[in-house]
């Protein structure tokens, strides 16, 4: 499992560019299948936006990865083989055990993908659907047009939007304890 986690993040160092224009090809073949196959019109998967999913979710896996195996460090090994010995099953230790405790560190690895999603511009520029605008993509329009007082509302939005993750990222930070309730290991 360990290469798994090593490979989910080769998607940060692909520039967004690159994977959009890799996830094209084999995108359009899928929908043209989807299409012959059920007489559908149009591209299902690219005018739904799922492939511009796919693509910040290849792009941005590495950041809640790391968190994720920080968190895990942090978790005494006695507390799942006492999970288990108690006759939890491994689902339920994830469940029960695992989660709770992983909590704060899959909601930091959450709201740093949404900070560096919203801001992602060559993917969604090149996957989006039709009609489908984000802050960054307004922001480029206005940019692209001239009309810098119309951008500077959506970067002030894509300010804000960013901001609020990072003071709930500082509040949690500064009332966090070292260890997780009930963990410390003093008698």
């Amino acid at each position: 499992a360990r290469w798994q986690a090593r490979a989910a993040t080769l998607g940060y160092a692909v520039p967004g560019t690159v994977l959009a224009i890799g996830l094209l090809t084999p995108a359009l073949a899928f929908d043209s299948a989807l299409a012959t196959a059920f007489g559908w019109q149009g591209l299902p998967l690219m005018g739904a936006g799922i492939v511009l999913v796919v693509a910040c979710a290849i792009r941005f896996l590495a950041m809640p990865v790391g968190g994720i195996e920080a968190g895990l460090a942090r978790i005494p090994p006695a507390i799942e083989q006492a999970s288990r010995l108690l006759g939890e099953t491994t689902g339920g230790t994830l469940r029960r055990v695992h989660l709770p405790l992983l909590r704060p560190a899959i909601a930091t690895g959450a709201l740093l993908v949404f900070v560096d999603a919203m801001k992602e511009l060559p993917a969604t520029l090149l996957l989006r659907p039709a009609n489908f605008d984000t802050l960054a993509t307004w922001l480029y329009a206005e940019a692209a047009r001239g009309t810098y007082e119309e951008g500077a509302i959506a970067a002030l939005a894509i300010v804000l939007a960013g901001l609020l993750p990072v003071l709930l990222l500082a509040r949690n930070q500064l009332g966090a304890p070292s260890v997780a309730p009930g963990l410390d290991q003093t008698p």
